[in-house]
């Protein structure tokens, strides 16, 4: 493989919705590049991009794949991104090391949910648009019906490049408005006979043409007099004008293409081979400081890595983008997180599981190596001396949990090994040992997404793991003042135990001061605070404690051991065992004795003290509710609706946009653990969600009944 100066490199990210046909696509471009000798199919499972075992298993992509194809004296690094939701990861990821965005869309279902969820990641990255209208040969295609709704949504920017004379079975034709030529294939498509547009698509193409000159023309002030005093511009100016477009958002171009039967792949190589902005035509990254990072050879060294995978026969393969300066297979690099060195022991221009050697790499190439000893996703290598770094890529929630164990318990510090290991995989896999919940979490996209990571463990790693419903984080509060006191005394033998705490609880609102008196039954408490102490809970509200001792009841030196043992119960409520929170406890009086009194004495009477005060003081559960928002088909806005209600979901608005329709919720987390199956199931893979937390509320009474009967229930069992 030839070396390639920056201007020569195209990064591409491959996206679309699941079933769009990116896989199938890829096929076709390796094919007419030569890279291979024959198209596999998704449905064979022998295609370069989905290598991975569970790719095959399951017969769709899971992990984003670099491919690189020589094309026109030019390289075209492009990344086939998962279509489905669970694994917006891999888009993610991908947008953030390429510079061209190439959406497609399936002339059969025209704009969709995931369609829209991909361009709005594009625009937060800010990477030019190409999109590519597919599979015109299915019968229920509709090329005009596609375009309508692309331009619907994205306004006039979206702008023609080419059009099939017919859709469906008899798909064979395109005409290009760009070269004014009419493309025909034949059944096994390939390199098309190019032909003269015949008269009766010459008024539609010159329209359409016209366009184009227009759209091309307005991102460049040169181009934009000449083609006032003109009225037209040369194939070259017109692609200077789109790429200029394209760089700055205000050109979407549209084409066509049949990825099945590889008609229009090679007229869409030859675009992004020459009109595509190439790395250096985009401004230049920035750095973890906010310095540009321009792509130069004359730089230092500064690669980062973007993806981490443990690959069939081959160990752990190092992703990277060369960020500025040429990497030479023997360079030895600094990684500026870890602070460790690293020797670059082998370079690969890489094709899905194919990989070539290569003895260099220029600024903004993407490559692969392996046999990293330390290096991690997000990690910054560097030449001597160099102080760059680049930030880690920042990923949605997850939106999906589950409790993990393996089967043999005596594998489970092996299993978190892994986990841990996988994680730094996908970025958007999560695991938590819960000090909480008292179970180990894993946290993904979606069911399908925690689903491969279970299929990875069990067939890669050979531990077989079990899921769980995880248990949901409640917290416990008060709703009014009680009192309570208890005496811990216990004699053995020589020296005894001896405290007694008297206490009274109310709910802390922040801003509202103790009363003065309380008055519980016919008695009143008058109370003096000496000193006050306020914690804020890791796990959210406060806990305050107010010394209002008076008469050297207790001694000075036992109030932190009272607040230990009033943390003891916070931290395990006595209603469900879940975190407290939001609680005042004043502490009246009490007694001590001379000998006996000690810190554990005291903390004892404390918690059970605050226990017994904490069960009176209306007591209630609360449970975590999260914003959800569900991007979904107009046609399914009223099932989701009502799939929501029957969550206890609270709807909170309705917005519509074209192609698509948002609905607000505030909805406990406790009715979203299988989530995504539902909404997966409903809309048949159209709609997608996002979730994160919001608030605690009030369980409902008699939600709260069957969490005490339950917790009941487990305490009797484990005595």
């Amino acid at each position: 493989m030839k070396t390639y100066q920056s201007s020569e490199i195209k990064n591409i990210s491959l996206l679309g919705a699941s079933g769009s046909g990116k896989t199938t696509l890829i096929e076709s471009m390796l094919f007419e590049s030569g890279v291979i000798q024959r198209r596999g199919t998704v449905e064979q499972g022998n295609t370069v991009s989905d290598y991975f075992p569970v790719e095959k298993e399951y017969g769709y992509s899971v992990f984003p794949t670099v491919v690189n194809i020589e094309w026109l004296g030019k390289k075209l690094n492009i990344i086939d991104c998962p279509g489905s939701d669970d694994f917006v990861g891999g888009v993610i990821t991908s947008l953030n090391v390429t510079d061209t965005a190439l959406l497609l869309v399936s002339a059969q279902n025209g704009v969709e949910v995931g369609t829209q969820t991909n361009f709005r990641y594009t625009e937060k990255t800010k990477k030019p648009v190409i999109f590519l209208i597919n599979k015109l040969d299915h019968q229920e295609a509709d090329y005009d019906r596609t375009v309508d709704e692309i331009k619907s949504i994205y306004g006039t920017k979206a702008v023609q490049i080419q059009y099939p004379v017919a859709c469906g079975a008899g798909f064979n034709a395109i005409i290009d408005v760009l070269k004014m030529k009419m493309y025909v294939w034949g059944p096994n498509g390939g390199t098309p006979e190019i032909k003269e547009i015949p008269a009766s698509e010459a008024a539609k193409a010159d329209e359409l043409h016209n366009a184009l000159v227009e759209a091309a023309a307005e991102n460049d002030e040169t181009l934009m007099d000449k083609y006032f005093e003109q009225g037209e511009l040369s194939e070259d100016e017109m692609r200077t004008g789109i790429r200029a477009g394209m760089v700055l958002r205000d050109v979407y171009p549209i084409f066509c293409v049949c990825a099945g039967k590889d008609m229009g792949v090679r007229r869409l190589m030859e675009f992004l081979g020459n009109i595509a902005p190439a790395v250096d035509a985009l401004p230049a990254p920035k750095s973890l400081d906010g310095h540009e990072v321009p792509y130069s050879d004359n730089a230092p060294t500064s690669i980062y890595v973007f993806k981490t995978s443990v690959e069939p026969h081959i160990g752990e393969v190092s992703y990277f983008k060369v960020m500025q300066g040429v990497l030479k297979a023997g360079d030895d690099l600094q990684n500026m997180e870890r602070n460790g060195k690293e020797r670059i022991s082998t370079l690969f221009a890489v094709a899905g599981a194919n990989r070539t050697p290569v003895d260099e790499l220029h600024a903004g190439d993407i490559g692969a190596t392996v046999k990293l000893k330390d290096t991690r996703t997000g990690n910054t290598l560097n030449a001597k001396d160099t102080d760059i770094q680049f930030g880690s890529i920042k990923y949605p929630r997850p939106r999906y949990r589950r409790a993990i164990k393996a089967a043999n318990q005596s594998e489970n510090e092996k299993m978190m090994q892994i986990l841990t290991r996988q994680c730094e995989e996908d970025p958007t896999w999560r695991v938590e040992q819960s000090r909480e919940l008292h179970q180990t979490i894993v946290s993904g996209m979606g069911e399908f997404h925690l689903r491969t990571l279970k299929w990875r463990l069990e067939n890669n790693e050979k531990i077989q793991v079990v899921y769980e419903e995880p248990k949901i984080p409640y917290r416990e509060t008060i709703t009014k003042a009680a009192r309570a006191d208890y005496r811990h005394k216990k004699q053995s033998g020589g020296s005894g135990q001896f405290g007694e705490v008297h206490l009274i609880v109310e709910p802390y609102i922040e801003g509202k001061a103790p009363q003065e008196i309380y008055k519980f039954g016919n008695q009143e408490y008058r109370i003096t605070p000496r000193d006050t102490q306020e914690v804020d809970l890791e796990w959210g509200g406060k806990l305050v404690m107010v010394n209002s001792v008076v008469g050297g009841a207790i001694d000075a030196r036992f109030m932190p051991a009272i607040l230990k043992g009033l943390m003891d119960k916070m931290e395990a409520g006595p209603l469900t065992g879940s975190y407290a929170r939001d609680v005042r406890v004043i502490v009246y009086d009490g007694k001590m004795h001379p000998v006996d009194s000690n810190e554990l004495s005291f903390r004892l009477a404390a918690r059970n003290a605050f226990s017994q005060a904490f069960k009176e003081a209306g007591p209630k559960v609360l449970e975590p509710i999260y914003d959800v928002e569900v991007y979904t088909p107009a046609d399914l806005m009223g099932d989701i609706m009502s799939d929501l209600q029957n969550r206890r979901g609270l709807i909170m608005g309705m917005d519509s946009e074209t192609g698509y329709s948002k609905l607000s919720a505030k909805v406990p987390l406790a009715e979203l653990s299988s989530y995504s199956t539902t909404l997966s199931s409903l809309s048949g893979g159209r709609a997608s969600f996002r979730m994160h937390p919001a608030e605690y509320q009030l369980v409902p009474s008699d939600v709260q009944e069957k969490l005490l009967a339950a917790y009941a229930a487990s305490q009797t069992e484990e005595d």
